[in-house]
């Protein structure tokens, strides 16, 4: 309840006291009335000084009127009607006053009234009467002027506090507003604190532009002197553009007349490389499409030294400064009688001769290059086979692959010639041809063909199953070990891995007559495939290398223990196929229909380049020393044999 309304309720509470006080005086009985008659002296003094003497009445500010009542007209009736004040509600949207209530206008009072009575003395009880009669009458019309006046207001009450209930809600809105609007301010205020932020921002930003358009166009103005300079650079660039055209139309006749040439040239050379390899086949087959050389290994340290005269080189006919082609070998007299004559047996001597003979100190490069050409064939398309035979420990597997230890001095006839054979192909690629190689190594051992390149930890030996020889495809001539490996190389390095792998997997044995003896038969086989484009030609051959096992002679003491017989059974299967090699030349030499190709893995394997349109070389390899006397002649006797035979005319595979 607001404090107008409270303020009503205490006025109206005030006048009901004084209209209940009225009543209970106008009630009095008669007794008391006539007891009032009689005169007292100094009463009405003494009224009239306690009114003069009584303090001033309280003024009370009613809210919203702006009019001061006087407490004298809310305590003490007045026989003048009071009006009513009016209230002042102001409309809080317009903020201009609706209605007031008017303050109330001063009424005659009692006093006044008795102010003529005053006046009367002490013994006019009558009169006094009469006064009091005026003034009771005068306070019952003021009663129910005020009982007229509080119905009037408690009927006013009612929308007075709906108005000041609604004058509170509206004063809450107000304040919530206001608060909303105070936090708005500071919003805007922080949106007013960044906007100025960004302002200063941008003209920060705008500054800079304005720099950077300032050097744009210095930069412009440079531009364009640029492009005056351009311009005019660009009038000489098409002068001399115009000069070059002419230039270029002239070379490119001359370049027309240069390719011309060059394809003339071309074909000469081409010409002149199937000359070269016709002059270079004529010459093989001068010297003859099987060839044997023999070479004589030196003493190694820790042997014995040989007595002199069991080997002797008779010098060619052109003294010692021609090559040697003949050997001797002299059988030393020994202490047994003869039958005739019962004296000494005197020394015996075997004469050979053969198309090079390699002196113990002949060097690796000089042996390889007597063959080189023999090498550089293949790429010709002519079937060649190379295999050094001999006893066990005669230097066999020395000159086919080297020494240990992967000196460049020492390497054998395998990693030689592919490094050739990979030189020449890059020189001829030049000319036209494109050649690709594959490799494979095996051994025949016991008259079972293993593969060499079986990593070491992995499945041992063929792969699949075992490895046999099959044709290579219908209608193909070619021969391939079945579940084998074929490896494509391009490089030396790529075949001296192969070959060290070739090593660690082939069989060796210690035998009476070498500490570690090959006992198997090992075939290197490169197949060599060439193409010329340009004059859609096709060749493919074989290269084989073959580093056949030591012969020997059969021991019957050999046979008493398990590994003895091991040792006797592989030198049994290496001279059944050494003989068999030797009956499939003699029958090649003898033009005889039936060759026994199947009598022997090994030359089952090498038939397509022992046949007559092949090029074969025989190394037959010796020993120095005295007690393998036997066997070097046996296989000197063997080579003299082979190199008497005449194959026929070798023919290269072309397409």
């Amino acid at each position: 309840m607001s404090l107008y309304s409270r303020h009503a309720w205490a006025v109206s509470d005030q006048k009901l006291s004084l209209m209940e006080k009225g009543s209970k005086e106008l009630k009095m009985p008669s007794d008391k009335a006539s007891s009032s008659r009689l005169p007292v002296l100094g009463l009405g003094r003494k009224r009239r000084l306690d009114k003069e003497n009584a303090p001033e009445p309280e003024k009370k500010r009613i809210r919203g009127t702006g009019t001061t009542i006087p407490m004298s007209c809310l305590k003490e009736p007045t026989v003048a009607t009071i009006p009513r004040a009016k209230k002042q509600v102001t409309d809080v949207k317009s903020r201009k006053p609706i209605s007031t209530i008017s303050a109330p206008k001063p009424a005659v009072s009692s006093t006044t009234a008795r102010k003529g009575a005053d006046k009367r003395p002490a013994w006019d009880v009558k009169g006094q009467l009469c006064d009091l009669r005026k003034e009771f009458s005068a306070c019952q019309v003021q009663a129910e002027v005020l009982t007229r006046e509080n119905l009037e207001l408690r009927s006013q009450l009612g929308p007075a506090e709906q108005a000041a209930r609604t004058l509170e809600a509206e004063n809450k809105s107000l304040i919530r507003e206001l608060t909303e609007a105070q936090a708005q301010t500071k919003e805007d205020q922080l949106e007013l604190v960044k906007l100025g932020a960004r302002v200063q921002e941008l003209e920060e930003f705008l500054r800079t532009q304005e720099s950077l358009i300032q050097s744009m166009q210095e930069k412009q103005l440079q531009l364009q002197e640029d492009r005056k300079d351009l311009a005019t650079r660009l009038e000489n660039q098409e002068k001399q553009l115009q000069e070059s055209v002419a230039a270029l139309a002239k070379s490119q006749a001359e370049i027309t007349a240069q390719a011309a040439l060059l394809a003339e040239r071309t074909e000469n050379l081409h010409c002149l490389e199937m000359e070269r390899r016709h002059l270079l086949n004529q010459l093989q087959e001068l010297k003859g499409n099987i060839r044997v050389f023999c070479r004589v290994r030196p003493v190694l340290p820790g042997e014995p030294v040989p007595p002199p005269g069991l080997i002797s080189f008779p010098p060619g006919p052109r003294g010692a400064s021609e090559p040697s082609t003949q050997l001797s070998l002299t059988r030393p007299s020994d202490d047994r009688c003869s039958i005739i004559g019962k004296l000494p047996s005197p020394p015996v001597r075997y004469d050979f001769s053969f198309d090079q003979v390699f002196l113990p100190d002949s060097r690796q490069n000089e042996v390889f290059e007597e063959v080189s050409l023999l090498v550089q064939s293949a790429l010709d398309g002519y079937p060649v086979c190379i295999f050094a035979y001999g006893q066990t420990g005669s230097g066999k597997t020395f000159t086919m692959e080297g020494g240990p230890g992967g000196d460049p001095q020492v390497e054998g006839l395998i990693p030689r010639a592919v490094r050739h054979l990979f030189s020449v192909a890059k020189k001829l690629e030049v000319q036209g041809w494109s050649y690709t190689f594959v490799a494979s190594y095996v051994e025949i051992y016991n008259e079972t063909i293993r593969d060499l390149l079986v990593r070491v930890g992995g499945p041992q030996k063929c792969q699949g199953g075992e490895c046999e020889i099959r044709l290579a495809g219908p209608g193909s001539k070619d021969l391939i070990v079945t579940n084998a490996q074929y490896v494509p190389v391009s490089c030396e390095e790529e075949v001296e891995s192969l070959l060290h792998l070739a090593r660690q997997n082939r069989a060796v044995a210690r035998t009476t007559q070498n500490e570690q003896s090959s006992r198997s038969h090992s075939v290197f086989q490169l197949q060599i495939s060439g193409r010329h484009m340009g004059q859609n030609l096709h060749c493919t051959a074989p290269l084989n290398l073959v580093d056949l096992a030591g012969s020997e002679r059969l021991d019957p003491g050999l046979s008493t223990g398990p590994a003895d017989r091991e040792r006797l059974k592989e030198t049994q299967a290496i001279n059944s196929s050494l003989s068999t090699l030797g009956l499939v030349i003699m029958a090649l030499s003898n033009k005889e229909s039936h060759v026994p190709y199947r009598n022997s893995k090994l030359t089952y394997l090498l038939q397509n380049s022992l046949r007559g349109n092949s090029k074969m070389l025989m190394f037959v390899n010796i020993s120095p020393l005295e007690e393998n006397f036997s066997e070097s002649l046996n296989s000197l006797r063997f080579a003299s044999k082979v190199n008497q035979c005449v194959i026929g005319t070798a023919r290269a595979n072309k397409k």
